[in-house]
């Protein structure tokens, strides 16, 4: 623990969606604790878009700019002139590590098992691939160097700036959608970050749902739209594409209004989450990909997680494919979705 309280902390997390979300209680936490600190958030630029006016966070810099990350110098630049006193490196790399060494930062936290670990100068030793706890919890765990209580609940919540809002409308209203609709949004995609549910899965829960009276949406990012359409088409063109129509501030807006949220294990999953909205998520028989460690922070949810012993084709091995993801069961996934809706509908008296 330090004796002098830090001044000027700089958080870092240069990864994907998710992983943001699920550092966004570093922020309440650090400001809870120092409620004089200037507190920065160094992210890429599509990720930030969840950090603009986010309460407690003074600054955002930006570590990538479209498809190019900005020149190290740069960056080495931006970073002594905000003369931070201390850096919370959630999301470590080499380029990283680098960097905050040279921007001469008196307190470098990061983890101690890279081979580059010796340019932090305050090392916690925690292997995340073995998920002995959840990704928010290991991302706090790195605030106990300054005396945080830790102890404090990881889970993330997300407020959203309704400047968004009109444009979110005006894509509801092109595709038929009123606000009064029982939505039900299923994402498909993952951007490669775990293993999927198939396509044709979705189109088939898609089509149940329709069935049952709800309206389906598909959401994904720009380049998933072709699988996107595939799965509409699965469902007897039941559900309706809005792949590829949202950026990502818009997507969280979105997202808000809906009745239910199913999804593979990836970034707008977390971003439902920490908006409170119900969730059904699906996750593969692999350690360093598991619910235990990616699990969605919601208060109404169910997970799928196949046994890795039960895969006809790894049977408990090292992971080959996605034959995992084929036991879970449309039938299932369909009633335990109708069942929390139910859930919800109960507690909070909502007409689903």
């Amino acid at each position: 623990m330090n004796s002098i309280a830090p001044k000027k902390i700089l958080i870092v997390r240069t990864d994907r969606i998710g992983d943001v979300v699920l550092s966004l209680p570093m922020i309440d936490l650090l400001r809870r604790t120092f409620p004089d600190a200037r507190i920065s958030f160094l992210a890429q630029d599509y990720t930030a878009k969840l950090l603009v006016g986010y309460p407690g966070l003074d600054q955002l810099l930006l570590y990538r700019e479209g498809v190019s990350q900005k020149r190290f110098w740069r960056i080495l630049g931006e970073l002594r002139l905000a003369s931070f006193d201390t850096v919370v490196v959630a999301h470590p790399t080499f380029r990283i590590a680098l960097l905050v060494f040279l921007a001469g930062i008196p307190i470098r936290i990061g983890t101690g098992y890279r081979w580059y670990s010796f340019l932090f100068n305050r090392r916690v030793f925690e292997h995340r691939k073995t998920a002995e706890r959840h990704e928010a919890e290991y991302n706090l765990s790195l605030l106990r160097v300054l005396g945080c209580d830790v102890a404090l609940s990881p889970r993330p919540i997300l407020p959203l700036q309704n400047a968004v809002a009109a444009r979110v409308d005006e894509i509801r209203a092109r595709h038929g959608l009123s606000g009064n609709e029982a939505i039900i949004v299923l994402h498909p995609g993952s951007g490669g970050s775990a293993r999927d549910w198939p396509p044709e899965r979705f189109g088939e829960l898609a089509a149940r749902l329709s069935e049952a009276g709800f309206q389906v949406v598909m959401t994904g990012s720009r380049g998933e739209e072709h699988l996107v359409q595939n799965v509409v088409a699965a469902s007897g063109n039941r559900a309706i594409s809005l792949a590829g129509e949202f950026s990502l501030d818009e997507l969280a807006w979105f997202l808000r209004g809906a009745r239910l949220v199913v999804s593979n294990s990836t970034g707008p999953l977390h971003i439902t989450a920490a908006l409170g909205v119900p969730v059904v998520a699906f996750y593969p028989p692999i350690l360093a990909c598991s619910s235990r460690r990616w699990g969605p922070l919601a208060s109404d949810k169910v997970i799928f997680e196949p046994r890795a012993e039960d895969c006809p084709r790894c049977k408990g091995g090292s992971c080959r494919g996605d034959d995992c993801m084929r036991l879970i069961a449309v039938d299932d996934v369909f009633r335990a979705s109708i069942q929390l809706l139910s859930r919800v509908t109960n507690k909070t008296g909502q007409v689903p």
